[in-house]
């Protein structure tokens, strides 16, 4: 048996070494890894819960994208109209093109029988009327060549693709809501 005296023979850095090392064998709180007893007590929420929540974020989602693609139709339907507009003001043009080219025409058609029956012929004024027929013809054909049926069929194209996107949103929003409803049936 070792028997320790204490006393005189006790160094002070021993002392000193014995202190922290009782010390260092109790536990003490750490107030950084302390947690409150309501902490503790907190009641984690189930795997249905955690979907649930995860599926009304989702349909809050294809909400917001509903409503973006709803507001995008909306604009692509002003864009129809507006080019609609513009499709009319051409026809409109090109009538009025085609009437005063067919003027020109029968004019110049009168213009020819009358200075064969006159026989005085005027270079300048047939040149002139020529030009005229020719600056005529190439408007008619730069209005012609303006295809604006086909823009607009790719609008509507458009559109009906966004209607498509709506469709399918709206469908996989039913589906969510019934798996939902599901859900909580399940729960219950």
């Amino acid at each position: 048996m070792n028997i320790l005296a204490v006393g005189l023979s006790m160094t002070p850095e021993y002392s000193q070494w014995r202190d922290q090392k009782v010390n260092d064998n109790i536990p003490m709180s750490n107030s950084e890894n302390a947690r409150s007893l309501e902490e503790h007590l907190q009641v984690l929420p189930s795997d249905i819960e955690i979907i649930k929540q995860d599926f009304e974020k989702r349909i809050l989602e294809l909400g917001k994208k509903i409503e973006q693609l709803e507001e995008e139709k909306m604009q692509l339907g002003l864009d129809v109209n507006i080019q609609n507009l513009e499709a009319d003001k051409l026809r409109k043009r090109k009538n009025k093109a085609e009437k005063d080219l067919d003027s020109l025409k029968t004019d110049y058609k009168k213009l020819r029988r009358s200075m064969r029956t006159a026989s005085l012929v005027c270079q300048n004024e047939k040149a002139g009327l020529k030009v005229r027929v020719t600056e005529l013809e190439k408007s008619l054909h730069q209005y012609c060549s303006h295809n604006s049926a086909v823009e607009l069929k790719a609008s509507l194209s458009k559109i009906e693709e966004l209607r498509g996107k709506v469709g399918e949103l709206e469908d996989a929003l039913q589906n969510n809501e019934l798996r939902i409803e599901l859900l909580d049936r399940g729960n219950e």
